[in-house]
């Protein structure tokens, strides 16, 4: 039986965003092998976040008296802590304490870094003025001692370490906007939006936004990592996430110097685990840059 020549067409439409997006996956593979691979741990470590309750073994908060400092074995395949809780099961669902503070700290340091730095950009003069100088004073600070700052006021927490670390974020990422928001503003599309009498948060929102939106989800991207790395610093430093919550600086906090020659396994593995994250995500995120920047495109 002849096949319907409208549904060979039906077929032919659905299928060719498809392989287009499977083709731009296979080029990103061969030209950025490197990438890749951080893709590919980027992707292991959702995977082992989202699927924690089942590929957990034991529950990470229950305690086992009878089993402190036990040595990777059948059992406890990386061990346990000083409270027998299972080392394994804590690195997994601290996977999903990185993640969520993580993202939550890339995504409001992301957004109110861009419509600071678009404003700034757009409405120029003493506005720009005064913005960059206010910026030039979060900049003057080390990441790490901002953060520290900022929790050090609002408390330990997962919602205050994600407000702590998104802070050294938003002058980062103005400022990167900044940048390309001022070729975009004198755009003549931008002229006639102006012309039009549309409104200025139209015109930045709708006309500008779009058009810098890829340096924004590399800054993104490339702070994912370290924002994972803060996250570990200032657990381990007592100003993080708090007891009992799996998390992988707590684990090394926990792994201090009276159990690095009796229990080296419990600094070993979550160390292991927050450098594998970072190392995934800023090979992801260099390679991003230079597949949305045209100046460094191969092809």
């Amino acid at each position: 039986m002849a096949a319907n020549p409208q549904t060979v067409v039906d077929l032919v439409s659905t299928a060719a965003p498809r392989s287009g997006w499977l083709g731009a996956i296979l080029r990103f593979v061969r030209q950025r092998p490197l990438g890749a691979i951080g893709a590919a741990i980027i992707v292991l470590m959702v995977a082992m976040a989202a699927t924690a309750d089942f590929l957990a073994p034991f529950d990470p908060l229950a305690t086992d008296y009878g089993a402190m400092l036990a040595a990777p074995g059948a059992h406890h395949w990386l061990g346990t802590d000083a409270f027998g809780r299972d080392v394994m099961s804590r690195m997994i669902y601290g996977s999903r304490t990185a993640l969520m503070v993580g993202l939550g700290a890339s995504f409001l340091g992301a957004v109110f870094g861009s419509l600071i730095g678009l404003g700034s950009a757009y409405f120029g003069g003493r506005v720009d003025l005064v913005v960059q100088r206010v910026m030039d004073v979060f900049f003057a600070f080390p990441v790490i001692i901002l953060a520290l700052a900022v929790v050090s006021i609002l408390g330990t927490g997962v919602g205050n370490v994600i407000l702590a670390i998104a802070t050294p974020m938003v002058p980062r990422c103005a400022r990167v906007v900044r940048a390309s928001a001022l070729s975009v503003r004198e755009m003549p599309y931008v002229d006639a939006a102006r012309a039009s009498g549309f409104g200025h948060p139209r015109i930045i929102l709708r006309h500008m936004l779009p058009n810098v939106t890829a340096p924004i989800l590399i800054m993104a991207t490339a702070f994912l990592g370290e924002a994972i790395l803060l996250e570990a610093s200032l657990s381990f430093l007592g100003l993080g996430v708090n007891e009992p919550t799996a998390a992988w600086g707590l684990m090394l906090r926990g792994a201090a110097v009276e159990f690095a020659e009796t229990a080296p396994w419990m600094a070993f593995f979550p160390g292991l685990a927050i450098s594998l994250a970072v190392f995934g995500f800023n090979l992801f995120g260099d390679s991003l840059r230079d597949a949305l920047d045209p100046r460094l495109r191969t092809q």
